[in-house]
């Protein structure tokens, strides 16, 4: 079942477990996710049991599964990573369970995406660690209950609201990540650019953190791109100069948005004369999955007032239609 263990691709880049933060103390922001999870990490190991199943929810590259990884690094045990989609069958799952060593961590990433047949599975299984298996077909089948030992579910979504109220009630600890300030991905950056061996200036670094959307993970994969245009236009050494260089090559605005950011922006200001716009007449317009836009670029467009999710659909605000230069009403959906 090793082929379980999956990572989900994003369209802005994907994890890079090497400038990953290995423990609670590399872990830079989510204070009080992180302060919350020292103790309840504490108390389990001072028991010797397994801890409460946790749930993190927030946008995609904010560090769920980072903390995921911390979290079976700290309390000492070894983590089975898989996703919701690859889990297609109950007994896909129960293998998995069924092979899980006492107090270890089972990190299902997307995990609002598992079917319902998988759910019944999971159910008896965090709750009261047994697996229900049916021995043989038809009139003679039997229904056997197989212990588990105590582990630990560590789910992760972008999508909390499409959970079921049965799985979401099965995890005591539940945190909602946000997104991060300029100065804390400063902070991650520079400790990436130790590991990847490049010198970031200090501008440079300031100026990558307040164009990375309040994402680690774009804030690194925008130091990669840097590094790659230090190296071969500048003297390697990543500056004010060859940041802004290399975003403005990439097509990154002093806002952080990139070209799809935009993209989903002018659409609903030209196409649909600033909103409202359903969110599937949207993605067919772009060419772009729904959920992709939901889990990816709405968040930080709302957080930060270009966007708003009304019940008639999408709507630019003032903001927005302001920073593609398109004179509007206010965001109440008519441009003239």
């Amino acid at each position: 079942m090793d082929e379980l263990a999956t990572r989900t691709l994003d369209p802005h880049g994907g994890e890079d477990p090497a400038l990953r933060p290995r423990d609670l103390s590399e872990y830079v922001g989510q204070e009080r996710v992180v302060d919350n999870l020292r103790v309840y990490i504490r108390a389990a190991k001072a028991r010797g049991e397994a801890m409460d199943h946790v749930l993190l929810a927030g946008p995609p590259g904010l560090g769920k599964t980072s903390l995921a990884h911390i979290i079976s690094e700290e309390l000492g045990v070894d983590i089975r990573p898989t996703s919701g989609p690859v889990i297609e069958r109950g007994g896909d799952l129960a293998a998995l369970l069924n092979g899980l060593q006492p107090r270890e961590v089972l990190f299902i990433d997307e995990i609002h995406r598992l079917n319902r047949a998988v759910e019944e599975v999971l159910y008896p299984a965090v709750e009261d660690f047994r697996i229900d298996v049916m021995l043989g077909q038809g009139p003679g089948a039997q229904s056997v209950s197989l212990p588990l030992p105590p582990f630990t579910l560590i789910g992760a979504t972008t999508r909390a609201g499409l959970l079921t109220r049965p799985l979401r009630d099965r995890f005591p600890i539940q945190f909602q990540m946000e997104f991060y300030s300029a100065d804390q991905l400063a902070e991650i950056l520079r400790r990436s650019a130790k590991r990847l061996g490049v010198e970031l200036a200090e501008e440079g670094a300031l100026e990558l953190a307040s164009r990375a959307r309040g994402t680690p993970r774009v804030a690194n994969r925008l130091l990669r791109r840097a590094r790659d245009f230090a190296e071969v236009e500048g003297t390697g050494v990543i500056d004010l100069e060859m940041v802004r260089l290399a975003l403005s090559r990439l097509g990154i605005d002093q806002a952080g948005l990139d070209p799809m950011d935009r993209k989903v922006m002018e659409t609903i200001a030209h196409k649909f004369g600033g909103g409202p716009v359903g969110i599937d007449n949207l993605a067919t317009a772009i060419g772009e999955e729904r959920d992709v836009i939901e889990d990816v670029y709405e968040p930080f467009l709302i957080q930060h007032g270009f966007l708003q999710r009304t019940r008639q659909g999408r709507v630019l605000t003032q903001r927005g239609l302001e920073h593609l230069g398109v004179v509007g009403d206010g965001g109440q959906g008519v441009l003239f």
